[in-house]
């Protein structure tokens, strides 16, 4: 009675993990729509991109294409919108550039918590695209929170320092 209660049991598993497998879907990044390609990864394990085009009529749109670049953990997964907006980015990224690196506003949001510390797909795109520039992403993320700090410290020492005053120079002589 106990091993056929026991097969009974292995076989539901079973079942149900055929079920389980076939109701999920494969990422395929050009069945993506606009509104979820950008930092959406293929079950392939290759990063989707939003690309634009153009038609016979010469009407701009949108497409989402498989690119060539592999992220070996991620394989199917879709950026949550917590992530995007989080990290400071939005859905209708066309693009990579490392020129992000330069707006202190951008990486406040890359190397905050809620980023860094919970979304990997990005902070892994953004870790290479860094090291492709020779920065270290983690350095950056700690230059920025130094360079907070002490704003943070010049500010709260009753403000910001006033304006310092030129020496005063030397009297010139005058001819009369």
């Amino acid at each position: 009675m106990a091993s056929s209660t026991k097969f009974s049991l292995l076989l539901f598993f079973f079942a149900c993990s055929l079920f389980i497998q076939g109701t999920l879907a494969e990422v395929i990044c050009e069945n993506l729509p606009m509104n979820l390609c950008a930092f959406a990864i293929a079950s392939s394990g290759k990063r989707c991109v939003l690309e634009k085009t153009k038609n016979a009529r010469g009407e701009i749109g949108f497409t989402c294409k498989t690119s060539e670049v592999v992220v070996e953990r991620l394989s199917g997964y879709l950026e949550t919108d917590q992530c995007v907006n989080g990290c400071g980015l939005h859905r209708e990224f066309i693009g990579l550039s490392s020129d992000v690196f330069i707006s202190s506003e951008f990486t406040a949001h890359l190397c905050s918590p809620a980023c860094f510390q919970n979304c990997p797909n990005i902070v892994d795109l953004y870790l290479n695209l860094a090291a492709g520039e020779g920065v270290s992403l983690p350095i950056l993320c700690q230059n920025q929170k130094e360079n907070h700090r002490a704003m943070l410290t010049i500010l709260s020492n009753d403000g910001a320092r006033g304006p310092v005053a030129a020496p005063l120079a030397a009297p010139t002589p005058t001819s009369f």
